[in-house]
């Protein structure tokens, strides 16, 4: 029996983050990820899968000792920000009107995880489970975890971050609302024949969102949102077919590219019917899943990391136990509304601007017009993006 303070189901990026947390608080962690990432070469081309952090994730990162192994890796800066419908008719996000240094960063989820794991090196109170199975799974005051190979982990508190079809949120008997939305997204990894570009935009059309997000040294991501059909048909397509697709549906503010690899997915609203049971606590994606309209899905599980380890280190200032129900619940309350609230949010874009009625579209445009000219509300919307 492996007695620690923290389990951790889910070493990947809000996972490690809490794991890295909870070691700097001075307790016994336990992380459990039977997939590890590969290790990071600079010769390696980007991978497809990323995000776009947040001033207020960076800074979780940064507290955490982790943000400078990220950028010792690679990351870029995305300094302005454009929304629009018609090209006449659009809100532009510049990082100047704020007098700071950049909006956020595009940065590529393994190396994400791969920083946290190198920040994690330091701390001998971390143990890592790998390439393991969890077969059983006991729930109550003290949580136990059994794996194929006979090892045993027991925990003052678990913690669920091991995605949206978590087994330990199953396996606890935690219910889940939500549903799938009628569009899904098409992931499109591109190098340009342009200069680095530091702006990620979005265009809304009748049939979907249609985004560009930049990454280092000309490379870029493209994001097609569309019916399942439709994507279904541009999966198919060789480079040079997707290409011209690409070219005929995307604004002309996309400079020339070649396609190098694609990924697709459906969109999925999800929620946890409660974050906290006995000693077990949900985060991230384990928790929630968003639709990535506004690109908010792991900043919103970075939010979840700063929570429950604020939670757990006004616990150990009262000398109290890391699963104490008072402080979980406050965990709870505090990040399910805030999540639920975001989810909303994101629902009511999702409809408004997939909502053909030619009235409505006019009322769009003359909201992003006005939004544009707002001054000090536009610069108020920039900061609370930013979490600043």
């Amino acid at each position: 029996m492996d007695k620690q303070d923290i389990c951790i189901v889910g070493g990947g990026m809000v996972g490690s983050a809490v794991a890295l947390g909870m070691a700097k608080l001075g307790l016994k962690v336990c992380v459990v990820e039977p997939h590890m990432p590969k290790p990071f070469d600079s010769g390696q081309g980007p991978d497809i899968r990323v995000s776009a952090i947040s001033a207020q994730s960076e800074k979780l990162l940064n507290q955490l000792g982790a943000w400078q192994h990220i950028q010792a890796m690679r990351t870029c800066a995305y300094r302005r920000l454009s929304v629009w419908e018609r090209p006449d008719c659009r809100t532009d996000f510049d990082v100047k009107d704020i007098h700071q240094t950049h909006l956020g960063h595009i940065v590529e989820n393994r190396l994400i995880q791969l920083g946290i794991h190198k920040a994690l090196l330091q701390f001998e109170n971390v143990q890592w489970v790998t390439e393991q199975k969890i077969v059983n799974v006991k729930f109550g005051q003290h949580p136990l975890v059994e794996f194929g190979g006979g090892k045993k982990v027991s925990a003052q508190l678990l913690v669920a971050a091991d995605g949206a079809n978590s087994f330990i949120r199953q396996a606890a008997g935690i219910g889940t609302q939500g549903w799938q939305y009628a569009q899904h997204a098409m992931g499109i990894l591109i190098k340009t024949h342009a200069p680095q570009q530091d702006i990620t935009w979005q265009q809304f059309t009748p049939d979907g969102p249609l985004a560009f997000l930049p990454l280092y040294d000309g490379y870029a991501s493209l994001v097609w949102y569309a019916g399942a059909e439709k994507i279904k048909h541009l999966k198919s397509l060789k480079s040079v077919q997707l290409k011209q697709h690409i070219v005929a549906h995307f604004p002309p503010q996309l400079v020339d590219f070649d396609v190098l690899e694609t990924a697709s997915f459906p969109l999925t609203r999800m929620h946890a019917n409660q974050y906290v049971k006995d000693s077990l606590v949900l985060v991230g994606d384990a928790a929630h899943t968003i639709n990535p309209l506004a690109g908010q899905g792991v900043n919103l599980g970075f939010k979840d990391a700063t929570a429950l380890l604020d939670s757990v280190e006004k616990m150990l200032q009262q000398g109290l136990r890391v699963s104490d129900p008072t402080c979980l619940n406050e965990y709870q309350q505090q990040r399910r509304k805030d999540n639920l609230l975001m989810m909303t949010a994101m629902d009511g874009l999702y409809k408004l601007f997939s909502n053909e009625n030619t009235l409505l579209s006019g009322l769009r445009n003359i909201g992003l017009t006005i939004a544009d000219k707002s001054g000090p509300l536009k610069i108020q919307v920039m900061k609370y993006a930013m979490g600043i």
